[in-house]
C-alpha cells in the first residue's frame, strides 16, 4: 500500500475507529550487498555520466521504466541530499522528489535559507521499482556505482541520506534510522570521504507522522551549522 494510499485512508474516507487491514507490505531490503562498490571506468564529468545512466540497462528496472531520474539541483552544492528511489512523478518527469514527498524536501530546503538550485538531490537507484517497493539487491548493486561517482565528483560538505533505505543501504548497516539520525557518522566511497553524514527521516515518513518533523528540524539545523549557514528566523518544517 503507498504512502498516498494510506493517507488517503487516514483522510476521512472510512468511518471514524474503523480496523483496515492493510496489504502485505512487497517491501523488502536489500541484502547481502558488497562491502565495496567500484567506479572504475565510469566518466569523469556528470554529462557524461548522465547519458551512460539514461541508456543503462544492467538490470530489469530498464524495462517498466518511462525514464531515468539522474538528480536536480547544482552541480557545484555542497549539501547534498539522497534518497532511495524514483516514485510515479519522478518517473514521469525525470526529476528526484517531485511528489508530495518532494515537495515537503523543498519546503525542508527552503526552511535552511536554501532552494533546490543551491543543493544536490539524487536517489540509491535510478530508475522507479514497479509499486514503489524496495529496491532489489541486484537492482543496488548495478545502480550504486553511479551514485557513488556523483558523490565523488560533486564532493559535498555534507551528505544527509533521507530514510531507512539509503542509510542501511550507503552505510551497510542494519542499525534502525530512528538510532542513527541527528549523529554525524564517516562516509567513504573509496575515493572520497566525509566525517558529516547524516541519516534522518525521509519525507514519505513525515507526511504519515507529523510529529517526527520536530526531529528532522533539529537534524537539518546540525547541518546548517556544519556548513555555516544562517538559518533565518522562522519556523520550523
Amino acid at each position: 500500500m503507498s504512502a498516498i494510499q494510506r493517507s488517503k485512508l487516514n483522510d476521512g474516507f472510512l468511518p471514524k475507529g474503523a480496523i483496515v487491514m492493510a496489504k502485505k507490505s512487497k517491501r523488502s531490503k536489500p541484502k547481502n550487498l558488497p562491502a565495496t562498490v567500484s567506479t572504475d571506468g565510469l566518466p569523469n564529468d556528470f554529462e557524461s555520466l548522465q547519458a551512460d545512466v539514461a541508456n543503462c540497462k544492467k538490470c530489469k528496472l530498464c524495462e517498466t521504466r518511462h525514464q531515468t531520474v539522474f538528480s536536480d539541483g547544482s552541480n557545484k552544492a555542497k549539501l547534498m541530499f539522497i534518497g532511495e528511489a524514483p516514485g510515479e512523478q519522478e518517473d514521469e518527469t525525470g526529476k528526484p522528489f517531485v511528489g508530495r514527498a518532494g515537495q515537503l524536501l523543498t519546503k525542508m530546503i527552503e526552511a535552511m535559507g536554501l532552494t533546490r538550485n543551491e543543493i544536490y538531490i539524487a536517489n540509491i537507484i535510478k530508475c522507479r521499482p514497479p509499486e514503489n517497493r524496495y529496491p532489489e539487491t541486484e537492482e543496488v548493486i548495478q545502480c550504486q556505482p553511479y551514485l557513488m561517482k556523483q558523490i565523488e565528483l560533486l564532493k559535498p560538505t555534507v551528505i544527509v541520506a533521507l530514510g531507512t533505505c539509503a542509510t542501511q543501504t550507503l552505510l551497510r548497516t542494519e542499525e534502525t534510522i530512528s538510532d542513527m539520525r541527528g549523529k554525524y557518522v564517516t562516509f567513504d566511497t573509496g575515493k572520497f570521504k566525509t566525517e558529516h553524514f547524516m541519516p534522518t527521516f525521509h519525507p514519505s515518513f513525515l507526511l504519515r507522522s507529523p510529529q517526527g518533523k520536530k526531529q528532522v528540524w533539529k537534524d537539518l539545523q546540525v547541518v546548517a551549522k556544519t556548513m555555516g549557514i544562517k538559518i533565518p528566523h522562522q519556523k520550523s518544517v
